[in-house]
């Protein structure tokens, strides 16, 4: 009998991570929790029906092990990559700021007359909505762990 993976099981892999229906996308939404990335690095690229952020995402997955081993805390360049996009709308990003840093605090899935709307919910009431056919997200670790310059781990409010 298979086990589903856990989170001490990545230790120090990249992430590669695919998600095709709701389930899935419950995963990457933990995974990419807490996630900051400017502005700029949202590209839309509708002639491929594609929508990628590139993301500075906090290492969830090591970070009791982190802890436990008192190393310092992490995060990692990780591209959340969206497929078979119909459309994309935002409410209180504007691509104007290019200062602007955006933090992730969930992804959500809405079904709509036999389309998904994803939407990337953000801090401090933005939203990015991504209209598509089909669910189809990966997520990828594309550098080495860094140190979070924070240094500190993320907290929420109860």
């Amino acid at each position: 009998m298979a086990e589903d993976a856990r989170f001490e099981d990545a230790g120090e892999a990249p992430i590669n991570l695919g998600a095709f229906d709701q389930e899935d996308l419950q995963v990457l939404s933990a995974m990419v929790q807490d996630a900051v990335f400017p502005v700029t690095e949202i590209k839309w690229q509708a002639s491929q029906r594609r929508l990628g952020l590139l993301l500075n995402r906090f290492r969830w997955e090591d970070h009791e092990n982190a802890k436990r081993l008192g190393r310092e805390v992490e995060r990692v360049q990780s591209l959340l990559l969206f497929e078979n996009v119909i459309r994309v709308a935002s409410q209180g990003v504007d691509r104007k700021q290019t200062d602007t840093i955006l933090s992730v605090l969930a992804l959500e899935i809405e079904d709509s007359q036999g389309q998904f709307d994803l939407v990337i919910i953000l801090a401090g009431d933005g939203a990015i909505r991504v209209t598509c056919e089909a669910i189809e997200v990966t997520l990828k670790d594309v550098t080495r762990p860094y140190l979070a310059p924070s240094g500190k781990t993320p907290k929420h409010p109860l």
